[in-house]
């Protein structure tokens, strides 16, 4: 046998991971391409490769033939010449004849060769992208291999993975060498190798490492109902317990701390707030306003979207660096939150509709008349049900609750003017 083919098959066996009969589909078709290359057909010719010893051979079945009606050294075999291999051999028979590979010469050798290592590529190629396919939203562990403006590359398995620049944490610092996890988030084909995507941004990456830390989230004894999260800065993530003689939030913190500061380790220090989830609406968007405390909450269900009412020296806490607080507790429980102090409700709810510049008291009295006798009660009456009162009206209706809002915004303004510009970080 050549001895190129020979090295190029015995490597392969030891380094690559292929199935025995994917890689004996592979020899077989392309040494039927390199015989039909020379032959021009190869349909009376069958490759026989043994995998163990890495071994091929080749046959062509003839036809024996008078060596007078000798034409096509293809598909015919002259009786002479197939006598001297066996005597038995008649006119008219088939005979399987073995072909030497120094008969294909150095450029077929050298074209079989490079198919064969093309082939192998694809299915390295293929192999990577079922592999990492499979591991989706699994934590890896990798060295910091090459670090540029749009990517970081990690080596993770032998394997090349990317930390995309959106993927990364702002606040983190990456040095080349350092060991770094990260969550397998795509993979994607291309024209070369599988694009393999991580994350340390995502939000799956903290569910991740939750369920890593607390084995009752892995044993779903505890579930997780939802993440917020701003990565670098703050995490709100809200559990449920499946057995009630378990404290969700507890079991996530662990003894001492031990557990939520593990994971707050991995994630850079990044703030993590751990809410026990509720069925309830109201009850839940309280606990996810944390560490403000929600006097009460005003909840418009069709709009989904809440007020709600905490204290005077709340607000800040409610509001958070730059609204983050109020911004993730949104996120967490799919309600648009918008906090109030105390005060500015209550003088709304207290504030006497006849007290409203603009409120001709024809209207005044048309309202008090239908038990609208506070500024709030028409804002909470809506405009179909000013339209039904009569002697409202839809254009009415419209220009009632236009004054009304405009009002109450012009005293938010006022109200900020005089709040002192300090932030205090929640």
């Amino acid at each position: 046998m050549n001895p190129a083919i020979v090295e190029a098959i015995s490597q392969i066996i030891r380094e690559k991971k292929i199935e025995r009969e994917v890689f004996q589909d592979i020899i077989r078709n392309i040494f039927l391409a390199m015989i039909k290359k020379k032959y021009g057909t190869s349909d009376n010719f069958d490759v026989i490769f043994n995998l163990d010893k890495g071994d091929i051979e080749i046959f062509c079945e003839k036809t024996v033939v008078l060596d007078e009606n000798f034409e096509d050294e293809v598909t015919q075999i002259p009786l002479s010449r197939a006598k001297e291999i066996d005597d038995d051999l008649e006119e008219g028979e088939t005979f399987a004849e073995q072909i030497d590979y120094n008969t294909f010469g150095r450029r077929l050798v050298t074209s079989a060769r490079q198919n064969l290592t093309q082939k192998i590529k694809e299915i390295e190629k293929e192999n990577l992208y079922q592999e990492f396919s499979s591991r989706l939203g699994e934590i890896v562990s990798g060295e910091i291999r090459q670090i540029n403006r749009r990517e970081i590359r990690i080596n993770v398995d032998r394997t090349e993975v990317l930390l995309p620049k959106a993927e990364q944490v702002y606040s983190e610092k990456y040095r080349r060498g350092d060991t770094l996890r990260a969550i397998i988030k795509e993979v994607n084909r291309t024209t070369k190798e599988p694009d393999i995507i991580v994350s340390r941004a995502d939000t799956s990456f903290v569910r991740r490492l939750f369920e890593l830390e607390v084995p009752e989230i892995y044993d779903n004894i505890i579930e997780i109902r939802g993440i917020a999260r701003e990565p670098g800065d703050r995490t709100k993530i809200a559990v449920a317990s499946n057995d009630k003689r378990i404290d969700p939030v507890g079991a996530c913190v662990g003894m001492k701390g031990v557990r939520i500061q593990a994971i707050v380790r991995e994630i850079n220090n990044e703030k993590i707030d751990v809410v026990h989830w509720h069925p309830d609406t109201e009850t839940f968007i309280k606990r996810a306003m944390a560490p403000a405390t929600p006097l009460m909450i005003l909840l418009d269900e069709s709009a989904r979207r809440a007020t709600a009412i905490v204290p005077d020296d709340m607000i800040q806490f409610a509001i958070g660096r730059k609204g983050q607080n109020v911004r993730l507790a949104s996120q967490l429980t799919g309600y648009q939150i918008e906090p109030i102090k105390e005060s500015e409700y209550s003088a709304a709810a207290e504030l006497a509709i006849e007290e409203v510049d603009g409120l001709s008291p024809e209207v005044v009295a048309i309202l008090k008349g239908a038990g609208l006798v506070t500024a709030d009660a028409v804002l909470d009456a809506g405009r179909d049900h000013l339209m039904e009162i009569p002697g409202i009206g839809e254009e009415r209706a419209d220009e009632i609750l236009a004054l009304l809002e405009s009002y109450f915004e012009e005293m938010d303004e006022n109200e900020m003017t005089e709040e002192p510009s300090g932030e205090v970080e929640a």
